[in-house]
């Protein structure tokens, strides 16, 4: 299908899209097909064999439980943190996978685990994309009964070994049934200008081909109620995050003393000197909670979960006349700013990368950025030219941005950086209003650029642990 909004945003568990969310999408899809052909009761073992960098920072991103989740059959978007820890605590203890097992327990296989079962190899790198994963079981004789090869291409996509031309040309035949299709910037612009309509107006009609006009609002509502009920979530959590860095959550502090700072307003007042600070807050609250391995959005990617909420808090909170605004605003403001985010997060998949395995941080920070310079640069009051010149300068100041997490975790830099990231984002929208929205370099020239950095970047400053902070910052 094309790409569309909700597919950029969409409900997982940290703490990161391309390692955790991709991953068990594959081994429940695995699982999914080994139970429709009907061999499930015939498995007496298995092996999985996980390649480049989801072997060289997957304990740290926590691809291999997330694996074991999938293998039962447990999907990201409806598996909850708790049911993640009680099923890894199982199967810890017991040393036994209940493999297809997530919806009926008795009808799943109780199949002995052990790390040996599931072979890295950091080194190796198949040919279509970095993150690469192969799944195999087989019977008491050793027969292989069904096997298969997918990658996790960033924001929590998958791709089948073997069926890359087939997914691709089933997106192109799927964008022919869109009203305006787009693929470039250059398009989306020429879009807006024969239809006399802003960027999310096209997002949204492009949307309607696949579900109603009230859908589309309900399900982006959630997707914006499930990013505040992670904010509230992490806002109560305290101490330091699991890894072993000892990287304290800084979050609810923060929102404490932001609070003691307004004790004498409404407490739904937000002082506008205090606007970077709870932006600040935001991302940080969103990323800690995604490094715990709590339920975020995916916005792009969960590496960059925090920017696009902490860009949309800004705008509901202190763009002007906000102070003023009904709820039915505010919804409108979350739909009109998400569905312009996810415009530009077409363009990034379409022409580019959201993975940070392929093309640096640049494609998960500085998309989600980007996107969320769109979102605000469209809520308030932009033409589509200042649009997307609020996108083009939010991801021009990422350009070649590393991911070099220390440890392999998703914590340093990723939480500090989403903060950055988001204030960023903030500029470049203001940037884009203050102007008439002509500019002298084109989201797309942009696009290209970061997709060619990428490609020369080196491969140990692109989610490998092998480079830059990862080995230059001991430790413990």
């Amino acid at each position: 299908m094309a790409v569309g909004v909700f597919d950029l945003f969409s409900i997982g568990i940290g703490p990161s899209s391309s390692h955790t969310v991709g991953p068990m999408r594959a081994a429940a899809v695995f699982a999914g097909e080994l139970k429709e052909s009907g061999a499930l009761e015939r498995v007496a073992s298995l092996r999985v064999d996980l390649y480049g960098s989801l072997a060289a920072t997957g304990r740290g991103h926590g691809t291999m439980t997330a694996v074991l989740l999938g293998l039962e059959g447990y999907h990201p978007e409806e598996i909850l943190p708790e049911e993640v820890e009680e099923r890894l605590a199982s199967i810890a203890e017991t040393g036994l996978l209940n493999l297809c097992g997530a919806v009926d327990p008795e009808s799943g296989v109780s199949l002995p685990y052990g790390e040996a079962d599931m072979i890295l190899h950091p080194l190796t790198v198949l040919p279509r994309h970095t993150n690469g994963m192969k799944f195999s079981v087989s019977d008491a004789d050793g027969e292989v009964l069904h096997e298969a090869t997918f990658f996790s291409v960033g924001g929590g996509f998958i791709v089948r070994e073997g069926e890359e031309d087939a997914a691709q040309k089933e997106l192109e035949e799927s964008k022919k049934e869109l009203p305006l299709p787009f693929r470039t910037a250059a398009e989306l612009m020429g879009r807006c200008s024969s239809k006399g309509l802003g960027i999310s107006d096209i997002m949204f009609i492009n949307e309607r081909a696949s579900r109603t006009e009230e859908e589309i609002r309900e399900g982006l509502l959630h997707i914006y109620s499930v990013m505040e009920a992670c904010v509230e979530t992490s806002l109560k959590r305290e101490g330091v995050l699991p890894g072993g860095l000892k990287v304290r959550r800084r979050a609810p502090d923060w929102h404490e003393r932001l609070l003691k700072e307004t004790k004498d307003q409404d407490p739904d007042y937000r002082d506008p000197k205090y606007w970077q600070e709870w932006v600040n807050l935001i991302a940080l609250a969103v990323n800690e909670e995604n490094a715990s391995g709590g339920r975020v959005v995916t916005a792009p990617t969960n590496g960059a979960a925090g920017i696009i909420p902490a860009v949309l808090y800004y705008a509901l909170h202190f763009a002007p006349g906000m102070d003023k605004a009904t709820q039915q605003d505010r919804n409108e403001t979350i739909v009109k700013f998400l569905l312009a985010a996810g415009a530009v997060g077409v363009l990034y998949k379409e022409q580019a990368s959201i993975s940070g395995a392929e093309v640096g941080c640049q494609g998960e920070v500085g998309s989600a950025s980007s996107m969320a310079a769109a979102g605000l640069a469209e809520v308030m009051g932009g033409s589509p030219g200042q649009v997307e010149n609020a996108a083009e300068i939010a991801m021009e100041h990422n350009l070649g941005l590393t991911c070099d997490p220390i440890g392999g975790l998703v914590q340093i830099p990723c939480i500090e950086r989403n903060a950055i990231a988001a204030a960023k984002a903030i500029n470049a929208a203001k940037m884009a209003l203050w102007g008439d929205g002509t500019h002298r370099v084109s989201l797309d020239e942009v696009i290209v650029t970061m997709r060619e950095t990428g490609k020369d970047m080196s491969s140990k400053y692109k989610e490998t642990a092998m480079g830059g902070l990862a080995v230059n910052v001991v430790e413990c």
